[in-house]
């Protein structure tokens, strides 16, 4: 059961409409990284859990990403409202589309489910996750750098916040499962090439880091001599 609060969880105060930067704007509304795909994408997850503190936490999420829907919904309407006879709105997707929001990304593609990550494995899930709020967050960053009004800066500033906030909680999750750095999940035991790391450029240095030294990794400097070998 939802019930909608004509309240958003933090004020949307925009002073200087911009519609060229509402149009910018739709990227978190109908766009890859929007606030649609991650409210959708975790409500769906949720129903695959079967531990009920990570579903709970899921739907919670959920439920916060659709109220971060609304509030860039409303960030787009104060930007497209009473300017529809300026030259900047007669050169935006709004001129054809009307005011306000659409299911639309910044260059006019429309929403689809294809955005979405969720594949019924708890682990998986919630590390399609932490890419997701990554997405997010970078976008919102990219957002924050280019809006000139105050109020929506200050908006902007509270949703990329949001996203480190639940990068956090699916990062905690994970660990509680003992898998936020173990890279094996499910029944089917890896073969005997699972600590191998192939050396495969050949860029006149050998560049070496905890990604492929021991303990972890066996390092074959040179595949082709190690295959002929066999």
């Amino acid at each position: 059961m939802f019930f909608h609060k004509k309240e958003t969880i933090h004020t949307v105060d925009i002073k200087e409409a911009d519609p060229r930067f509402a149009q910018l704007l739709l990227e978190q509304f109908g766009g890859a990284t929007g606030e649609l795909s991650a409210a959708l994408q975790y409500w769906v997850q949720s129903f695959h859990i079967e531990d009920a503190g990570i579903k709970d936490m899921l739907q919670d999420i959920a439920i916060e990403e659709f109220g971060h829907l609304e509030m860039v919904g409303k960030m787009i309407e104060a930007h497209t409202k009473n300017v529809d006879q300026t030259e900047a709105y007669k050169s935006t997707l709004f001129a054809v589309r009307g005011m306000g929001p659409h299911f639309l990304d910044s260059q006019g593609n429309t929403w689809t489910a294809s955005y979405l990550n969720e594949g019924g494995d708890v682990v998986r899930d919630l590390r399609a996750n932490i890419a997701a709020e990554a997405g997010a967050r970078q976008t919102y960053e990219a957002l924050i750098k280019l809006a000139t009004d105050e109020g929506t800066k200050k908006t902007l500033v509270h949703l990329l916040t949001r996203e480190i906030s639940h990068t956090q909680m699916f990062m905690k999750a994970l660990d509680a499962m003992g898998k936020l750095t173990d890279p094996m999940f499910g029944s089917i035991q890896p073969d005997e090439t699972v600590d191998i790391y192939y050396n495969l450029s050949s860029n006149g240095k050998d560049e070496r880091g905890p990604w492929n030294s021991e303990p972890t990794f066996r390092y074959i400097a040179d595949p082709a001599v190690e295959s002929q070998a066999k």
